[in-house]
């Protein structure tokens, strides 16, 4: 007889956003796995009224595997500190987001929940409210205390990671350091290893420069840092490709031969993805000790509280945690001859 899996935490993000709505939708469907919503229960209830959806909330329990009925779900409370009307930001509640991420983080790491699916946050207000915030990626390696991670995107046929994520363009060349790109490939790989069970993935990288620096006329990180980080890996066994330029790397015949893409910078390969995959697609942190997956969009305020958003992104999150979590149980992620690389990171 199998085990009971663990439920997976779900924290609905900015509350006056389509977080609690998209969540509420998802979960009208009977065949939803084990959900435990971190949130305030009458936020939700509040919010399944204003949609006109049935919702039934338990408290939930560590001892006990949630159930699958459609229309309902369990939580963990955690209280708004003022009330929240839909598509009204307000600063008050940034700490309730912050809280809600701390809180889903812990009961990962201490095993209480085998993955983290995060809705959307608003940085924005987070800022106002006078808390330093960059997003969901950087606050959970600081909480884990997770020195470097990678943002990978993901979309059936496409995935996408990134050496830089929400820096001004201007500051991405300084940032991209022999150290740095080293370890995002090393997480990349070793991800693709073990969270998705490629034993020998094939990894394309873009250059940083148009045309890859053109043999350096437009850009010299390409000769004196892409190009030594790569051939070192590749001497340590890993299957690598670049740098390439942009412009025709993101092409059918290329993309083909690879398993994921390694972009500089966050629009230089997500706006490809989104294009792609857009409300099917789903953000992964590659390096952190918990499975966290998110949804690919923002908070969305002009649709909060009116019944028009769509599920596709959350539900596929929740998919890609399950199918990731199911591994890390199974612990299939195990491949039979890792790089030299993985082997010593």
């Amino acid at each position: 007889m199998s085990e009971q899996p663990l439920p997976l935490a779900i924290t609905p993000g900015e509350p006056a956003g389509i977080g609690p709505d998209l969540l509420i939708k998802l979960v009208q469907q009977p065949d939803h796995p084990p959900l435990v919503a971190v949130a305030d229960s009458r936020l939700l209830l509040d919010r399944a009224r204003q949609l006109r959806l049935p919702l039934r909330l338990l408290p939930h329990h560590r001892e006990t595997v949630p159930m699958t009925q459609a229309a309902q779900l369990s939580v963990v409370e955690v209280p708004l500190p003022v009330p929240c009307r839909a598509g009204m930001l307000e600063p008050a509640n940034s700490t309730y987001v912050l809280d809600c991420l701390r809180r889903a983080s812990a009961g990962c790491v201490s095993g209480e929940f085998a993955a983290l699916i995060t809705g959307p946050v608003h940085k924005g207000i987070i800022n106002d409210a006078g808390i330093p915030f960059t997003g969901h990626t950087e606050f959970l390696a600081k909480l884990t205390d997770t020195e470097q991670v990678v943002m990978m995107l993901a979309t059936p046929g496409l995935r996408v990671a990134l050496v830089t994520t929400h820096l001004p363009l201007k500051d991405v060349a300084a940032a991209i350091t022999p150290k740095w790109l080293q370890r995002c490939v090393q997480i990349l790989n070793n991800g693709l290893q073990q969270q998705f069970g490629l034993a020998e993935p094939k990894i394309l990288v873009c250059g940083l420069n148009p045309h890859a620096g053109e043999d350096g006329h437009l850009g010299r990180e390409e000769i004196d840092i892409i190009i030594p980080v790569l051939d070192q890996l590749r001497n340590a066994g890993l299957l690598l490709r670049g740098p390439l330029p942009a412009d025709t790397l993101f092409t059918p015949g290329i993309l083909k031969q690879a398993d994921a893409v390694l972009a500089m910078y966050h629009d230089q390969g997500l706006p490809v993805l989104k294009h792609l995959g857009f409300g099917k697609s789903v953000n992964i942190t590659l390096g952190l000790p918990i499975i966290r997956t998110s949804v690919d969009h923002g908070t969305a305020l002009e649709l909060a509280g009116r019944g028009q958003c769509h599920t596709g992104s959350l539900a596929y999150a929740v998919e890609v945690a399950e199918h990731m979590a199911r591994r890390a149980t199974s612990r299939t992620a195990h491949v039979d001859q890792p790089s030299a690389l993985a082997r010593q990171s």
